[in-house]
């Protein structure tokens, strides 16, 4: 089943159309208290940012999948969000857009860059990175489903005890850093796609 999302963005004068389909895996509905997760990643190279989010229960089987096409920020737009810049595209742009639109509400949104981690002041949703380093404004845990360290926000300190209770959800086969690498193959394999129908 194929779908529409429409996230034409023109805040603070960074325009673009991230309009790309989204696959449903399963055509039965999620239950609206389903554990869910919620794979985001961001792709760059120069062609643009990219954005994939993948939709799993919690033995890591797809539920849906959605991508954005390229982001691309202009010189100027560079000069002017400076250090801010990744956490706007990142966070978002291409983050809080691709959870919103998707069918399911995530339990836990699992990232793989920090500059992810504002979501979590965007939506009521716990929001983790990994790998990760700690930085000033970020907090660690150390989990039996990561093999290396997963930051959180600190300004949401309290949501430690949340993340560990859904993390403990998880079955235990599930590797917490194996989906991203479904979803960079699936991002490829969609703009392959993509510019092969354009060229036909």
């Amino acid at each position: 089943m194929e779908g529409m999302i429409g996230c034409d963005s023109s805040a603070f004068g960074l325009h673009h159309d991230c309009t790309r389909g989204s696959t449903t895996v399963s055509d039965r509905p999620i239950a609206p208290n389903a554990f869910v997760l919620g794979f985001l990643t961001v792709v760059q190279d120069p062609g643009g940012y990219f954005g994939g989010y993948l939709v799993t229960n919690a033995w890591g089987r797809p539920l849906e999948f959605r991508m954005t096409t390229a982001v691309q920020p202009n010189r100027v737009q560079q000069i002017l969000y400076g250090a801010t810049l990744n956490e706007y595209i990142f966070a978002d742009l291409i983050g809080k857009t691709l959870i919103e639109k998707a069918t399911a509400q995530p339990s836990l949104i699992i990232a793989d860059h920090p500059s992810m981690l504002p979501l979590r002041s965007r939506m009521d949703v716990p929001v983790i990175a990994l790998p990760g380093d700690p930085s000033g404004d970020a907090l660690t845990i150390k989990h039996a489903r990561s093999s290396s360290l997963l930051l959180f926000s600190a300004s949401f300190a309290h949501d430690r005890a949340t993340i560990e209770d859904l993390l403990n959800q998880i079955d235990p086969s599930v590797d917490l850093t194996e989906p991203f690498a479904r979803i960079r193959e699936a991002v490829a394999e969609a703009r392959k796609l993509g510019v092969a129908n354009r060229a036909a």
